[in-house]
């Protein structure tokens, strides 16, 4: 089992890390991302329009550590390790939204830009927060952190899939 899970993660690190090397082009994960972004937006709605404008953002990162959680409750550490990277690739994603709050170029759900009068839920936070005019430091350390964890949770997944445990699962 060893080599195949060793085999499995030094792939699934080199994706990632191709993703982390141009965050902004179009990734396998993208389409299950923006779904479980838009899903976090319903499911914050009802803590005020603030916090449902961040949930698309924050449940697009929350919803794949739940199940980092399961696999570390059932002491699956590869398995851990491995939704990390996917997480790591998820914070990229919301690296592009972020980093595209002033220009507003990018397609959005509503088939428009925020440019065009598409709602742009980067430009409506960095502006409620007063941060507008700092997009591209928030933007760049959103990427380095999206980066990080790519590169620690696929050192993890390497050592785990080295170590001898009793992980079966992926």
């Amino acid at each position: 089992m060893k080599p195949i899970k060793l085999t499995f993660a030094i792939i699934w690190i080199l994706y990632f890390l191709w993703v982390a090397s141009n965050p902004a082009a179009w990734s396998f994960f993208d389409n299950l991302d923006l779904a479980i972004h838009e899903t976090g937006h319903l499911v914050f709605r009802p803590f005020g329009e603030f916090l449902m404008v961040a949930g698309g953002s924050i449940f697009q990162i929350a919803f794949p550590a739940t199940f980092i959680g399961y696999f570390i409750w059932q002491k699956s550490y590869y398995s851990a390790a491995i939704i990390a990277v996917w997480i790591g690739q998820s914070i990229l994603n919301v690296y592009v939204y972020a980093n595209d709050s002033i220009v507003m170029q990018l397609p959005l759900t509503s088939g428009m830009t925020g440019s065009e009068g598409g709602f742009h839920d980067w430009n409506y936070l960095l502006t409620e927060l007063n941060l507008i005019h700092k997009t591209q430091l928030v933007a760049k350390i959103i990427r380095f952190t999206g980066t990080l964890v790519i590169i620690v949770s696929g050192i993890f997944s390497i050592v785990f899939a080295l170590a001898e445990e009793p992980d079966t699962e992926l």
